[in-house]
């Protein structure tokens, strides 16, 4: 038994030496933007769409000659709830550089917002805040879709960031500042786990360094928070932290309904109701791994082949609208399961969460009966990190819940856990599972529901936000 136990624990020191093996340590980046921050556009002028914005398209030699995280471009954008109500806060869109998951350089977005409310100057929280895009097309990106009068969801398919953009809200709510990355990078790279993470971290360390921001530069404590599609951000950008980014202080990541394995959720999608949704994650995967993209353009039937065409451009409505309960697996050549193709699995091990365990407190909650984020692959990476003894991992989960109910009702108690962690509430060493019927019935968020509906009406009547 002995043997057995010490078998295991050298295997599991092997996987993390080469997990955290994979991701060479980036530069610092501590330089502040010393640009000129361009004017917000007039009050009723409509953004450009990214395809057509040069904003999102820096020359490829600007982009290399910066560090990773370092601006390229700033300017003032205006941001509304679904499109129409202005929100009184401060925001800026950062044009800044990152690297994809070869470490080659790459331009990458994110929004920055700042409440209203005034506190001493390197005293303000920082929370990532990533949106779940799900989507194929760059129009669908979390920065062009919360700006006032861009083209609204209803029209685009972009139905995901106008929910999301009311958890930033809540966040603003409590003082803090946030980031939104377009985590899907410059490609619309749906579902890949090593870019999102690196195009987080390099958000944080864009957004430190513009000065209006009013942070403490690398001091600032900072969380990290997502939601399905928002999980694999967050969790690689976890993982990634102590190797790409060591020098940033990351005082907690929150994720619910975690896509710690794709090559499950694919297993679980085929021939459901998410079929269509998860396909295009498949597409996503292709748009940052070459090999990949030659793997399906060479497999895929005819329908498979008119579909890596039709669903190559669309937001997250369309996605999951256009063939719900398709059978994924039938749309390819090759015998057997596709999926055990060595270019698909090759994907899917690198793109499978687990690699390296977080070196900062996380919470991770999981619907038990969700039917688009399989629970067993989140139970399993809970089980990893705590082979770890200095793992600092909480994990509920939800038995009467399913995916998109889950979201709303674990928004208190994630929204609780962030604010603990900036409140240098400490954390031991260890891991807990906690098991509830439902997280609705914890009476311990019912008044953080009462406060969160109030600051969202307060914030729909054009109050400005953060001030309380």
């Amino acid at each position: 038994m002995k043997s057995r136990v010490r078998v295991r624990s050298l295997a599991f020191a092997v996987m993390m030496v080469a997990g955290t093996a994979t991701v060479a340590a980036a530069p610092v980046s501590a330089v502040p933007f010393d640009g000129v921050v361009q004017p917000a556009p007039p009050f009723l002028s409509s953004p450009a769409i990214p395809e057509f914005d040069t904003f999102y398209r820096p020359p490829a030699d600007v982009v290399a000659a910066k560090r990773p995280g370092e601006i390229i471009a700033a300017r003032q954008v205006n941001v509304a709830t679904y499109n129409v109500l202005p929100l009184n806060v401060d925001a800026w869109q950062l044009s800044y550089r990152s690297n994809n998951s070869r470490d080659e350089p790459i331009g990458a977005v994110a929004t920055v917002l700042k409440p209203r409310g005034e506190v001493p100057r390197g005293t303000r929280n920082l929370l990532s805040y990533h949106m779940a895009e799900d989507s194929t097309g760059k129009y669908c990106a979390s920065s062009y879709s919360i700006q006032q009068w861009a083209l609204p969801g209803f029209v685009t398919g972009q139905l995901v960031a106008p929910i999301g953009f009311l958890e930033v809200q809540v966040a603003l709510q409590q003082g803090w500042a946030v980031v939104v990355p377009d985590h899907q990078g410059p490609n619309a790279a749906f579902a890949h786990g090593p870019l999102a993470g690196r195009i987080a971290l390099d958000g944080i360390r864009a957004a430190e360094n513009f000065a209006p921001m009013g942070l403490d530069g690398a001091a600032t404590e900072v969380g990290m928070m997502g939601y399905s599609g928002g999980s694999v951000p967050t969790m690689w950008a976890a993982e990634m932290r102590k190797t790409y980014a060591p020098e940033l202080n990351i005082v907690g990541a929150v994720s619910g309904g975690t896509d710690a394995d794709l090559g499950e959720l694919v297993n679980l999608a085929n021939n459901n109701a998410a079929s269509g949704l998860v396909y295009a994650g498949i597409i996503g995967l292709a748009h940052e791994e070459p090999e990949f993209a030659a793997f399906l353009r060479e497999t895929s039937n005819p329908l498979g082949q008119a579909l890596l065409t039709g669903k190559d451009q669309l937001c997250v409505g369309v996605q999951a609208a256009l063939f719900p309960f398709m059978n994924i697996k039938g749309l390819f050549t090759t015998p057997g399961d596709p999926l055990a193709a060595p270019a698909a699995q090759a994907v899917i091990e690198r793109t499978r969460m687990g690699k390296s365990v977080p070196d900062m407190p996380v919470y991770l909650y999981q619907a038990n009966m969700d039917w688009l984020v399989p629970v067993g692959p989140v139970n399993k990476l809970y089980g990893t990190y705590c082979q770890d003894p200095n793992a600092k991992v909480s994990y509920t989960r939800d038995h009467f819940s399913e995916h998109l109910s889950l979201e709303a009702i674990g928004l208190p108690r994630a929204m609780m856990w962030m604010r603990d962690r900036f409140a240098g509430v400490p954390v031991e060493s260890g891991c807990r599972l906690d098991e509830v019927g439902s997280m609705a019935l914890d009476s311990r968020t019912w008044g953080e529901w009462v406060s969160i509906i109030g600051g969202e009406l307060a914030a729909f009547m054009g109050q400005p936000i953060g001030t309380r």
